[in-house]
């Protein structure tokens, strides 16, 4: 599993890498200069998923269905999605941004990543309200994705939704409004990057038997510092001692079981390799191209705001709970409500994080 995780973390940090495939920058280019170029590919992406993943479905390669660690749908989703979109602006790029961007060299990156650390540690302190409040406003506790709720087969809510998606995205095709002209080398046309990263979380999905998330072992990180410096403190907190996957995958015989605790269990042997391959991938791309660069000279302002943006970032990821790959690359293919939820509170944290950073850039040109 660790090898496995490992190459696809690889592939997927040299993908976006080479074609800098940043879910914040597609969100922040359509909000604030209403481009889409991105926004488009990301749609083939999670078309493209919907579409292997229910084939797979049906085949019977997908015998955890809907997948583990998925949370019933709460209006707490809106709310966690409107902070995750907020702090991934502010920070300069999601968590999987964050990894690729490092990777390459960015210092402001480097920053996120503390902050997606520290805010992970403040997450655990808030979490027995925050769970309280999530109990609170959960909508049904008897279906997880929209056919079970209508109560109609999957495919046929599938095609209904992919069918005119596709269409639309041969349309793009055709029309040339997937593809962007330029003469940078190692360019990765980004739709061609939707198509590798589909099939990535396609077989992360089938080998280790849900898509790709990462979010946990940020968790896990803080975990681990925590329980070197205030051990019993960290043995009793909830959130660090809660075991929420606890399964035994049917195909494989593997017995899953793990948290956001300081053990290496199965969360770390599942979500490290991810981790550590995507800085790996990006990091070969950028030496390939010998692009590698540290650039230091960066005003503490911007690294202040990427600091609290990976904070901010942090939270949202815990109480929605996920990261934008688990819900738009993992959720959203399978028509999960949580993921769907998790979409409609994004949508106006990105729009509010986007306004805070021009307020911020305008400000700082002025000084």
């Amino acid at each position: 599993m660790y090898i496995a995780g490992l190459l696809m973390g690889i592939v997927a940090g040299f993908v976006m890498h080479r074609s800098d495939y940043c879910v914040t920058g597609m969100f922040r280019d359509a909000i604030l200069f209403k481009n889409f170029f991105m926004l488009r590919s990301l749609l083939l992406q999670v078309t493209v998923s919907m579409i292997f993943f229910e084939t797979l479905r049906r085949s019977h390669f997908l015998p955890l269905f809907p997948f583990p660690l998925l949370a019933p749908p709460a209006l707490s989703n809106i709310v966690g999605g409107m902070v995750f979109g907020l702090g991934m602006v502010l920070a300069g790029g999601c968590v999987v941004g964050t990894l690729y961007k490092l990777g390459a060299g960015s210092l402001i990156s480097a920053t996120a990543f503390l902050g997606l650390i520290l805010g992970s540690a403040l997450y655990a302190e808030l979490h027995p309200w925050w769970a309280s409040l999530v109990r609170q406003t959960v909508l049904t506790k008897e279906a997880l994705t929209l056919p079970a709720l209508l109560n109609i087969d999957p495919t046929l809510v599938i095609l209904t939704v992919a069918l005119p998606a596709s269409w639309l995205c041969i349309r793009w095709w055709q029309t040339g409004r997937l593809t962007i002209n330029t003469s940078v080398r190692g360019y990765l046309q980004p739709w061609k990057a939707a198509l590798i990263l589909a099939v990535i979380g396609a077989s992360s999905y089938v080998a280790i038997g849900m898509p790709m998330g990462i979010t946990n072992t940020y968790a896990k990180f803080a975990a681990i510092i925590e329980n070197a410096i205030i051990p019993a403190h960290v043995s009793r907190n909830p959130f660090f001692a809660a075991q929420p996957l606890d399964i035994v995958h049917p195909a494989s015989g593997a017995l899953l079981h793990g948290g956001a605790g300081p053990a290496l269990d199965s969360i770390w042997t599942i979500q490290f390799p991810l981790i550590a391959g995507i800085i790996l991938g990006s990091f070969i791309s950028a030496l390939l191209l010998k692009e590698y660069l540290w650039h230091t000279r960066i005003p503490g302002r911007q690294l202040a705001m990427a600091f609290i943006g990976g904070i901010i970032l942090a939270l949202g990821s815990r109480m929605t709970p996920g990261c934008n790959i688990w819900h738009l690359m993992g959720g959203l293919p399978i028509l999960a409500l949580s993921s769907l939820l998790f979409v409609i509170g994004l949508l106006p944290g990105a729009w509010l994080g986007s306004k805070i950073l021009t307020r911020v850039v305008m400000s700082s040109s002025r000084g």
